[in-house]
């Protein structure tokens, strides 16, 4: 399949490093408003076209599928363009801001026969696969603890009074739907969608959360989310249960699983080795679900944004933090 990206930033670059080495998505074109970067970044990397127009790339017939990566507020605009031209999208998390804006979209890939999916790397991984396949050895889960908290490099440019994205809510940021949607997958993926949810967070002087605590009610446990991006965290995640314990060294990439006996204390190593670039992992089951066709895992993807995306909406409006698409 032919592929087209938005975006040029190191994620991009990421996302077509792990498409070459899967040897099933070849680049064709890339995108970006800015003429200059768009042809620097398609020599770049070997692309034969570049756009500055997003209509000329969703026209393109030379073109299957396309990768996402531009700023949170502006993924649902560019998913609409592409889908009603009848390509498939790959959109960068967190796929939209809003559910009613998810609603739309997987209605009209739905109306145009293509496919819309939500790029999380870390779910797609072999270690959250081994770490789902043996949930049952802890037992009845009683807790989990998960955290993701990096200290972001552009957070030195906002306390020098710049509005780089990722902390500004005119462009969706904040903790929680940049870092917080790792951990929050691995939640909902292994326990299901809670009872209700409480988000506690950490406001930076415009509003948006720099960090917080996300809690997920359900009925025999709690799982308690830590997310951040003004602040670093050096301690492991973990799943407790009646029986024994997991303890990773984070959601995301989920490097380390030890499954540990209460009564034994024996630990004992679940992980696999992961290639490096694990972004490889989610391109080879989204491309094979195009290909096949697959419509039962595509909808478990789907209902996964969508209760991922209606957790981070609710948590926002518990918090008062408001986005500026939901303005208009």
């Amino acid at each position: 399949m032919n592929l087209g990206t938005i975006g040029t930033s190191w994620i991009t670059e990421s996302f077509i490093e792990a498409a070459k080495e899967s040897k099933i998505l070849t680049l064709s074109a890339v995108y970006s408003r800015n003429e200059e970067t768009a042809k620097s970044f398609a020599s770049k990397h070997g692309a034969d076209t570049f756009y500055t127009n997003i209509e000329e790339l969703a026209n393109s017939k030379d073109i299957d599928v396309v990768y996402i990566a531009s700023p949170n507020s502006l993924h649902y605009e560019q998913t609409i363009s592409l889908l009603q031209n009848k390509k498939h999208v790959i959109c960068e998390k967190p796929i939209f801001s809003t559910t009613t804006e998810l609603e739309h979209a997987f209605k009209l890939a739905e109306d145009n026969g293509v496919f819309l999916f939500e790029a999380i790397r870390n779910f797609h991984s072999p270690n959250f696969k081994i770490l789902k396949e043996n949930l049952s050895k802890i037992g009845q889960v009683r807790s989990a603890n998960l955290h993701y908290l990096q200290y972001s490099s552009r957070y030195d440019s906002f306390l020098r009074g710049e509005n780089p994205n990722v902390f500004s809510p005119e462009f969706s940021g904040g903790a929680l739907v940049d870092l917080g949607v790792y951990p929050l997958y691995v939640a909902v993926g292994l326990f299901g969608k809670p009872e209700s949810v409480n988000y506690t967070p950490v406001k930076l002087h415009n509003g948006i959360d720099g960090s917080g605590t996300l809690v997920l009610n359900y009925e025999n446990h709690t799982c308690s989310i830590q997310c951040s991006k003004i602040s670093q965290s050096y301690i492991e995640s973990d799943i407790t249960g009646e029986i024994g314990a997991f303890v990773l060294d984070k959601p995301s990439p989920i490097s380390k699983i030890a499954f540990v006996n209460h009564k034994t204390k024996v630990s004992e190593s679940l992980e696999v080795t992961q290639v490096q670039n694990d972004m490889l992992y989610e391109i080879q089951n989204i491309t094979k679900i195009i290909e096949d066709k697959n419509e039962i895992e595509y909808n478990l993807l789907k209902e996964m944004s969508k209760i991922v995306l209606t957790i981070t909406e609710s948590a926002r409006k518990q918090s008062g933090i408001v986005f500026g698409v939901e303005k208009n």
